[in-house]
């Protein structure tokens, strides 16, 4: 449901109003009560669903041939085509950037696999 922006002209507010139909009627301002608000021009944002961003990875042919090759380089696009532009942790910008490198660091998921799964042995202490 889109969200509008509205301006108070008395109390000179911005007062924002998730509003059904576009056409409807302002509503009136939680502040002062005024009912003449003014609708303002904002930015909005549309987010893609999973299936939208996958079928533009299907859609791309050079990728998809670059993932039938096991190019590391193909995964790392994959990934960050998936991701959506999310935070992610340092280790995993890690080993994207080895992969965008053309690097398979398979050692390094490995080693997290087992970490992440109990089967890691613990390191000993330096001491």
């Amino acid at each position: 449901m889109p969200i509008y922006e509205y301006w108070c002209r008395t109390c000179r507010r911005v007062v924002s109003s998730y509003q059904r139909d576009p056409s409807a009627r302002p509503p009136s301002c939680p502040r002062c009560g005024d009912t003449g608000l003014k609708r303002m021009i904002s930015t909005f944002s549309v987010r893609r669903t999973y299936k939208d961003v996958y079928e533009g990875i299907l859609s791309d042919r050079e990728l998809n041939q670059g993932m039938m090759r096991n190019d590391p380089r193909a995964m790392a696009e994959w990934n960050r085509r998936m991701s959506g532009g999310e935070e992610s942790s340092a280790e995993y910008e890690e080993i994207t950037d080895r992969m965008e490198r053309g690097e398979w660091p398979a050692a390094q998921i490995e080693e997290k696999r087992k970490e992440f799964s109990g089967q890691g042995e613990a390191k000993p202490e330096s001491g």
